[in-house]
Protein backbone atom coordinates (compact mmCIF):
# COMPACT_ATOMS: atom_id res chain seq x y z
CA UNK A 1 0.00 0.00 0.00
CA UNK A 2 2.66 2.52 0.54
CA UNK A 3 4.00 1.71 -2.73
CA UNK A 4 0.47 3.12 -4.48
CA UNK A 5 0.97 6.01 -1.25
CA UNK A 6 4.18 7.28 -3.10
CA UNK A 7 2.91 6.74 -7.15
CA UNK A 8 -0.07 8.43 -6.23
CA UNK A 9 1.58 11.37 -4.63
CA UNK A 10 4.56 11.09 -7.67
CA UNK A 11 1.90 11.95 -9.65
CA UNK A 12 0.06 14.36 -8.09
CA UNK A 13 3.77 16.63 -7.67
CA UNK A 14 5.18 16.00 -10.98
CA UNK A 15 2.32 15.53 -13.36
CA UNK A 16 -1.03 16.44 -11.82
CA UNK A 17 -0.32 19.73 -10.23
CA UNK A 18 1.87 21.16 -12.97
CA UNK A 19 -0.45 20.39 -15.83
CA UNK A 20 -3.53 21.90 -13.98
CA UNK A 21 -1.30 24.93 -13.25
CA UNK A 22 -0.68 25.42 -16.83
CA UNK A 23 -4.27 25.08 -17.76
CA UNK A 24 -5.41 27.47 -14.81
CA UNK A 25 -2.48 30.21 -16.75
CA UNK A 26 -4.11 28.55 -20.13
CA UNK A 27 -7.64 29.88 -19.14
CA UNK A 28 -6.37 33.78 -17.42
CA UNK A 29 -4.67 34.59 -21.34
CA UNK A 30 -7.11 35.60 -24.12
CA UNK A 31 -7.12 33.19 -27.15
CA UNK A 32 -8.72 32.97 -30.18
CA UNK A 33 -12.29 31.11 -30.23
CA UNK A 34 -11.95 29.17 -33.44
CA UNK A 35 -9.02 28.60 -36.17
CA UNK A 36 -10.89 30.85 -38.17
CA UNK A 37 -10.62 33.75 -35.90
CA UNK A 38 -6.64 32.69 -34.78
CA UNK A 39 -3.74 34.64 -36.64
CA UNK A 40 -1.79 32.55 -39.26
CA UNK A 41 -0.07 35.96 -40.51
CA UNK A 42 4.15 35.73 -40.38
CA UNK A 43 6.11 36.79 -37.86
CA UNK A 44 9.29 38.31 -39.46
CA UNK A 45 11.33 36.04 -37.24
CA UNK A 46 13.19 34.48 -40.02
CA UNK A 47 15.50 36.39 -42.38
CA UNK A 48 14.03 37.08 -46.58
CA UNK A 49 15.34 35.10 -49.05
CA UNK A 50 18.32 37.22 -50.64
CA UNK A 51 21.10 36.43 -53.63
CA UNK A 52 23.93 35.08 -51.96
CA UNK A 53 22.44 33.59 -48.62
CA UNK A 54 23.18 30.41 -47.06
CA UNK A 55 21.01 27.32 -47.07
CA UNK A 56 19.20 26.72 -43.79
CA UNK A 57 17.55 23.91 -41.97
CA UNK A 58 15.23 24.93 -38.93
CA UNK A 59 13.26 23.23 -36.81
CA UNK A 60 10.09 25.57 -35.68
CA UNK A 61 7.79 25.08 -32.62
CA UNK A 62 4.10 27.15 -31.30
CA UNK A 63 1.77 26.61 -29.11
CA UNK A 64 -1.13 25.26 -30.75
CA UNK A 65 -4.66 25.72 -30.55
CA UNK A 66 -7.55 25.50 -27.96
CA UNK A 67 -7.24 24.10 -24.29
CA UNK A 68 -4.42 21.65 -25.61
CA UNK A 69 -1.95 24.59 -26.11
CA UNK A 70 -2.10 24.44 -21.99
CA UNK A 71 0.08 21.49 -22.02
CA UNK A 72 1.08 20.83 -25.90
CA UNK A 73 2.88 22.53 -28.91
CA UNK A 74 3.09 21.77 -32.53
CA UNK A 75 6.04 21.70 -34.56
CA UNK A 76 7.30 22.09 -38.33
CA UNK A 77 10.41 21.89 -40.79
CA UNK A 78 12.04 24.62 -42.59
CA UNK A 79 14.17 23.75 -45.46
CA UNK A 80 15.74 26.08 -47.58
CA UNK A 81 18.69 25.95 -50.33
CA UNK A 82 21.16 28.76 -50.59
CA UNK A 83 21.43 31.89 -52.95
CA UNK A 84 18.15 33.10 -52.41
CA UNK A 85 15.33 30.03 -52.92
CA UNK A 86 12.73 29.85 -50.71
CA UNK A 87 11.96 28.27 -47.61
CA UNK A 88 9.61 25.40 -47.67
CA UNK A 89 7.64 24.16 -44.53
CA UNK A 90 6.36 20.20 -43.90
CA UNK A 91 3.62 20.28 -41.14
CA UNK A 92 1.71 16.95 -40.61
CA UNK A 93 -1.97 17.83 -39.57
CA UNK A 94 -5.11 16.27 -39.38
CA UNK A 95 -6.99 17.59 -42.28
CA UNK A 96 -6.50 17.68 -45.48
CA UNK A 97 -3.07 16.75 -47.27
CA UNK A 98 -1.55 14.43 -44.58
CA UNK A 99 2.05 15.96 -44.73
CA UNK A 100 1.04 19.79 -45.73
CA UNK A 101 3.99 21.86 -48.16
CA UNK A 102 3.81 25.07 -47.33
CA UNK A 103 0.50 25.40 -46.24
CA UNK A 104 1.40 28.66 -43.70
CA UNK A 105 4.16 31.02 -43.72
CA UNK A 106 7.51 29.84 -42.86
CA UNK A 107 7.44 31.59 -39.34
CA UNK A 108 3.73 31.77 -39.14
CA UNK A 109 1.74 32.15 -36.03
CA UNK A 110 -0.12 28.83 -34.75
CA UNK A 111 -3.32 29.57 -33.72
CA UNK A 112 -2.10 33.21 -32.78
CA UNK A 113 0.70 31.75 -31.41
CA UNK A 114 4.17 33.44 -32.26
CA UNK A 115 6.90 30.06 -32.66
CA UNK A 116 10.24 30.02 -31.57
CA UNK A 117 13.58 28.68 -33.62
CA UNK A 118 14.30 24.84 -31.56
CA UNK A 119 17.01 24.69 -33.84
CA UNK A 120 18.70 25.67 -36.71
CA UNK A 121 21.63 24.34 -39.29
CA UNK A 122 22.92 26.60 -42.02
CA UNK A 123 25.97 26.79 -44.93
CA UNK A 124 27.43 24.02 -46.33
CA UNK A 125 26.20 21.52 -43.75
CA UNK A 126 22.32 22.63 -44.51
CA UNK A 127 22.93 22.20 -48.38
CA UNK A 128 24.02 18.38 -47.34
CA UNK A 129 21.68 17.32 -45.08
CA UNK A 130 19.08 18.42 -46.57
CA UNK A 131 18.35 15.69 -49.20
CA UNK A 132 18.28 13.33 -46.18
CA UNK A 133 15.50 15.02 -44.60
CA UNK A 134 13.34 15.41 -47.76
CA UNK A 135 14.39 11.65 -48.26
CA UNK A 136 13.20 11.15 -44.64
CA UNK A 137 9.95 13.14 -44.82
CA UNK A 138 8.92 10.94 -47.92
CA UNK A 139 9.92 7.76 -45.74
CA UNK A 140 7.43 9.13 -42.85
CA UNK A 141 5.44 5.36 -42.26
CA UNK A 142 2.21 7.76 -41.14
CA UNK A 143 2.02 9.71 -44.01
CA UNK A 144 -1.35 8.59 -45.77
CA UNK A 145 -4.53 10.02 -45.10
CA UNK A 146 -5.62 8.53 -41.53
CA UNK A 147 -2.17 8.05 -40.30
CA UNK A 148 -2.93 11.43 -38.12
CA UNK A 149 -3.82 10.82 -34.06
CA UNK A 150 -3.77 13.70 -32.01
CA UNK A 151 -3.57 11.63 -29.06
CA UNK A 152 -0.69 10.01 -28.08
CA UNK A 153 0.26 9.98 -31.59
CA UNK A 154 1.34 9.64 -34.14
CA UNK A 155 0.65 13.11 -34.67
CA UNK A 156 2.51 16.70 -36.20
CA UNK A 157 5.47 15.98 -33.17
CA UNK A 158 5.75 12.43 -34.03
CA UNK A 159 6.23 13.56 -38.05
CA UNK A 160 8.95 15.97 -36.91
CA UNK A 161 10.26 13.99 -34.06
CA UNK A 162 10.62 10.72 -36.30
CA UNK A 163 12.09 13.20 -39.37
CA UNK A 164 14.84 14.08 -36.56
CA UNK A 165 15.35 10.62 -36.07
CA UNK A 166 16.33 9.22 -39.42
CA UNK A 167 18.38 12.11 -39.78
CA UNK A 168 20.57 12.27 -36.44
CA UNK A 169 23.61 14.15 -37.76
CA UNK A 170 21.06 16.98 -37.50
CA UNK A 171 21.49 16.70 -33.56
CA UNK A 172 18.20 18.48 -32.51
CA UNK A 173 15.67 17.08 -30.46
CA UNK A 174 11.94 18.78 -29.61
CA UNK A 175 11.21 20.29 -26.50
CA UNK A 176 9.29 18.88 -23.79
CA UNK A 177 5.92 20.09 -24.24
CA UNK A 178 6.19 18.49 -28.07
CA UNK A 179 3.61 15.68 -27.27
CA UNK A 180 3.67 13.28 -29.66
CA UNK A 181 7.38 13.14 -29.96
CA UNK A 182 7.94 10.76 -28.01
CA UNK A 183 5.88 7.94 -29.65
CA UNK A 184 7.08 5.10 -31.09
CA UNK A 185 5.30 1.89 -32.15
CA UNK A 186 4.80 -0.89 -29.62
CA UNK A 187 6.38 -3.10 -32.21
CA UNK A 188 9.47 -1.02 -32.07
CA UNK A 189 9.26 0.60 -28.85
CA UNK A 190 12.96 1.33 -27.72
CA UNK A 191 14.99 4.20 -30.11
CA UNK A 192 18.14 4.17 -29.89
CA UNK A 193 20.93 7.25 -30.83
CA UNK A 194 23.28 5.91 -33.19
CA UNK A 195 26.02 7.23 -31.50
CA UNK A 196 24.22 5.96 -27.90
CA UNK A 197 23.94 9.69 -26.82
CA UNK A 198 20.19 8.90 -26.14
CA UNK A 199 18.20 5.81 -25.40
CA UNK A 200 14.04 6.23 -25.81
CA UNK A 201 11.28 3.97 -24.71
CA UNK A 202 7.76 4.06 -25.49
CA UNK A 203 4.96 2.09 -24.84
CA UNK A 204 2.51 2.87 -27.97
CA UNK A 205 2.78 6.92 -26.35
CA UNK A 206 1.47 5.85 -23.28
CA UNK A 207 3.91 6.00 -21.08
CA UNK A 208 7.95 5.47 -21.61
CA UNK A 209 11.30 7.52 -20.29
CA UNK A 210 14.44 8.62 -21.88
CA UNK A 211 17.69 8.82 -20.55
CA UNK A 212 21.31 10.31 -22.24
CA UNK A 213 23.45 13.18 -22.86
CA UNK A 214 21.34 15.53 -24.78
CA UNK A 215 17.59 14.10 -22.99
CA UNK A 216 18.85 13.62 -19.48
CA UNK A 217 16.29 11.60 -17.68
CA UNK A 218 12.60 11.69 -18.47
CA UNK A 219 9.62 10.30 -17.35
CA UNK A 220 6.86 10.48 -19.66
CA UNK A 221 3.12 9.57 -18.82
CA UNK A 222 0.63 10.32 -21.57
CA UNK A 223 2.21 12.67 -23.36
CA UNK A 224 3.62 14.44 -20.48
CA UNK A 225 7.37 14.94 -19.46
CA UNK A 226 8.76 15.15 -16.15
CA UNK A 227 12.46 15.40 -15.70
CA UNK A 228 15.91 17.08 -14.84
CA UNK A 229 18.89 17.77 -17.03
CA UNK A 230 21.78 17.85 -15.05
CA UNK A 231 24.64 18.88 -17.72
CA UNK A 232 22.52 21.94 -18.75
CA UNK A 233 20.75 22.09 -15.46
CA UNK A 234 16.64 22.48 -15.69
CA UNK A 235 13.59 20.90 -14.87
CA UNK A 236 10.90 19.57 -17.56
CA UNK A 237 7.43 19.72 -16.02
CA UNK A 238 3.77 18.92 -17.54
CA UNK A 239 2.85 22.31 -19.54
CA UNK A 240 5.67 24.44 -18.66
CA UNK A 241 8.71 22.19 -20.56
CA UNK A 242 11.96 23.73 -20.06
CA UNK A 243 12.70 25.42 -17.28
CA UNK A 244 16.09 26.36 -16.36
CA UNK A 245 19.52 26.76 -18.84
CA UNK A 246 18.38 27.13 -22.38
CA UNK A 247 19.05 24.40 -24.53
CA UNK A 248 21.43 24.92 -27.67
CA UNK A 249 22.38 22.00 -29.48
CA UNK A 250 25.60 21.24 -31.38
CA UNK A 251 24.01 21.81 -34.45
CA UNK A 252 22.21 25.46 -33.76
CA UNK A 253 22.78 28.96 -34.19
CA UNK A 254 21.99 31.69 -34.00
CA UNK A 255 19.40 33.18 -36.67
CA UNK A 256 21.54 35.31 -38.86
Amino acid sequence: MKILKYFAAFLLVCFLLPAGASVALYLSGDHPDSWRSADWTATGLLPEPAGGDEAAIYIMSARTGGLKGAIASHSWILLKHADGAPYVRYDKVGWGSPIRRNGYPPDGRWYSNVPHVVGHIGGERAERLIPEVEAAIAAYPYSERGGYRIWPGPNSNTFVATVLRYVPQLGIRLPPEAVGRDYLPLASPVAVDPHWRDVDLSLGGYMGFGFGLDTGLEIRLAGLVFGVDLLRPALKLPGFGRLGMAVQSSASAAIP
